[in-house]
């Protein structure tokens, strides 16, 4: 079975997303892309965490460009997210939903990091990511009640 060189690279950079420590922090923009995270995140009763942002970059932005979400609490990161970006130069909204169904997390303080960024596949199956804009910061995470 032949797999798309993009879809390859897609799941290889969103497993590189799930594993990825935080980094130092870095701005939220560059050149004209920029990513933002809501300081408040919901706890589902189904059992899901979703964070919300806006973003943008622009059109002359690599293709596949993904919004990635690194969550940490206490001892506890998940990475979640892979929702393409519409690279128009337009501000858009974001969310990100992740099952707890593994991990745990309350509600109470933890911190987010949300990033732009874009996979490329090189010579020998070697992937690049770059990092087009990326925001680290304290939120708040509150149960959500239908």
């Amino acid at each position: 079975m032949r797999v798309s060189t993009r879809r390859l690279a897609v799941t290889v950079l969103s497993a590189l997303a799930a594993a990825t420590a935080f980094t130092a922090p870095a701005d939220a923009r560059s050149h004209d892309n920029e990513i933002s995270v809501q300081e408040v995140g919901h706890i589902s009763e189904d059992g899901h965490v979703t964070l919300f942002g806006t973003y943008r970059c622009e059109p002359s932005s690599p293709r596949g460009v993904q919004i990635q979400i690194t969550l940490a609490q206490d001892s506890t990161r998940l990475g979640f997210g892979g929702e393409e970006a519409d690279c128009d130069g337009q501000e858009h909204e974001w969310s990100a939903s992740a099952s707890l169904e593994l991990v745990k997390v309350h509600p109470g303080a933890a911190g987010a990091e949300a990033r732009l960024q874009a996979a490329s596949l090189h010579s020998g199956f070697a992937v690049r990511v770059s990092y087009l804009a990326q925001t680290e910061r304290d939120i708040w995470l509150e149960e959500k009640h239908r």
